[in-house]
């Protein structure tokens, strides 16, 4: 037998970590411990199973425990890694159902410990009725409560990506909605005001209602009656918080693992961080934001498996490289679809780049074939040097094919006069001969 392997948790990459450093090492014993009770599952499915668009939570799972124990992966459900001593090379795990800690020895370790739902503290934060939205037990927990207790108002704490799609769920199942949010903006981080407003009218047109306030506590006895804010209260038997991601660094802090400027796990282009024979991947680790040279923390599952394949690979003896993210999401919002990528202009100003913002509006596809509609195409260049810095496009269709082209301009550091040289295709019912894409390359070009 070879060396030991211990993947700290069982997702996107923890589970990609395990199966690459198998296939790099076939003769390294891997080991995965994973607190819950799946494992390799896509918790970006959730909503749309939430919503009724997916019938069976067991079509988000990619790969079962018995899949990975025939490729030679030792998996183990509900055991928790509590603790890491990096010095004994040992972790101290919790095994939850037989209610027993055990120690197991490592050679190599890769920590994907992910990261949990931004919860403030706050006075009812555990009554029932509130929930996160992470994990698939989370989300197992919140579908029992929708099919039980039938709510009728709904209150989502925070405007992020996850905010909003939760937003379209519940209206979709016939709830009253209330997105509570400091600023008062959706997508604060992500997009342009001018974008933004693309999302807000979808919003009203959509009956969800944004409130600007604060937050200060929630109001039941045991069940949630309501979300109080520093303007007022707001009735709700059921709430969400929606306020972004927090990586869980806690057991690697306290063996000595370094954190980044974000607050995740600081690691290498092979994703190693600072501990001997320690590798880090997926939502509790940063990431090389490739448009400002530093690093980034963008949760991401996209992220999360490339970190996990690269660190697997290491791990077992390789040399492989992570290449760096951009910062590309694409969400739907009821009948419109808003993506960005790198830099919004806001973003790049306090990077300490000269902003030019170039925002056009053009035909999908061919303006003269059936179901042409508009599409937002915004572009973030450097005034100086006319390199890209970032995208944002918010149209019904065609929306993600053409963030994806921005996404590889920007991995590739082009200008905007390169941009608009791009042979991209052309057929009336796909795109116009002047994809919007280029429109957009041409008009910030002059």
């Amino acid at each position: 037998m070879g060396k030991r392997l211990i993947v700290i948790g069982g997702v996107a990459a923890g589970m990609s970590a395990a199966a690459k450093a198998k296939r790099t090492q076939r003769d390294m014993e891997v080991l995965a411990c994973e607190k819950g009770s799946f494992i390799s599952y896509a918790a970006c499915g959730m909503p749309y199973f939430l919503a009724g668009e997916i019938a069976d939570h067991r079509e988000l799972i990619v790969r079962t425990p018995e899949q990975m124990v025939k490729q030679g992966i030792d998996v183990r459900l509900r055991q928790e890694v509590m603790a890491i001593d990096a010095e004994a090379q040992t972790v101290t795990v919790r095994d939850h159902d037989r209610g027993r800690d055990l120690s197991l020895a490592y050679d190599n370790l890769v920590i994907a410990t992910g990261a949990r739902p931004a919860w403030p503290s706050q006075e009812g934060s555990d009554l029932d009725g509130l929930f996160g939205l992470r994990s698939l037990e989370s989300g197992l927990a919140l579908h029992s409560f929708l099919v039980q207790h039938k709510p009728m108002k709904a209150v989502i704490v925070g405007g992020g990506y996850v905010g909003l799609e939760m937003a379209e769920t519940f209206r979709r199942l016939g709830l009253q909605v209330t997105m509570i949010i400091r600023s008062g903006k959706v997508l604060r981080a992500t997009v342009d005001d001018d974008i933004r407003k693309l999302v807000q009218a979808e919003l009203d047109l959509h009956g969800v209602e944004v409130v600007q306030d604060v937050p200060i506590a929630f109001e039941g006895e045991r069940k949630l009656e309501a979300a109080v804010t520093a303007g007022g209260r707001h009735p709700c038997d059921i709430a969400m918080m929606g306020m972004g991601a927090v990586p869980n660094v806690k057991i690697a802090l306290q063996a000595g693992v370094l954190l980044g400027p974000s607050g995740a796990i600081a690691t290498d282009a092979s994703m190693r961080t600072n501990l001997p024979g320690v590798f880090a991947a997926g939502d509790c680790a940063e990431a090389f934001h490739l448009v400002t040279g530093k690093p980034a923390y963008i949760p991401l599952g996209s992220t999360a498996n490339k970190q996990g394949r690269v660190a697997g690979e290491n791990a077992a003896g390789g040399q492989a490289v992570f290449g760096g993210v951009v910062g590309t999401m694409v969400l739907r919002c009821f009948g419109l679809t808003v993506a960005t990528t790198g830099l919004t202009a806001a973003g790049a100003r306090d990077a300490g780049f000269q902003v030019q913002e170039t925002i056009i509006r053009a035909k999908h596809i061919s303006h003269y074939f059936p179901g042409a509609e508009d599409i937002h195409v915004k572009l973030v260049a450097d005034s100086g040097t006319g390199k890209l810095l970032g995208g944002q496009i918010a149209g019904k269709h065609g929306v993600a094919k053409r963030i994806d082209v921005l996404a590889t301009a920007l991995f590739n550091g082009m200008t905007v006069a390169q941009l608009r040289q791009l042979d991209l295709s052309y057929a009336p019912p796909f795109a116009p001969v002047w994809d919007p894409i280029l429109v957009a390359a041409n008009v910030a070009d002059k």
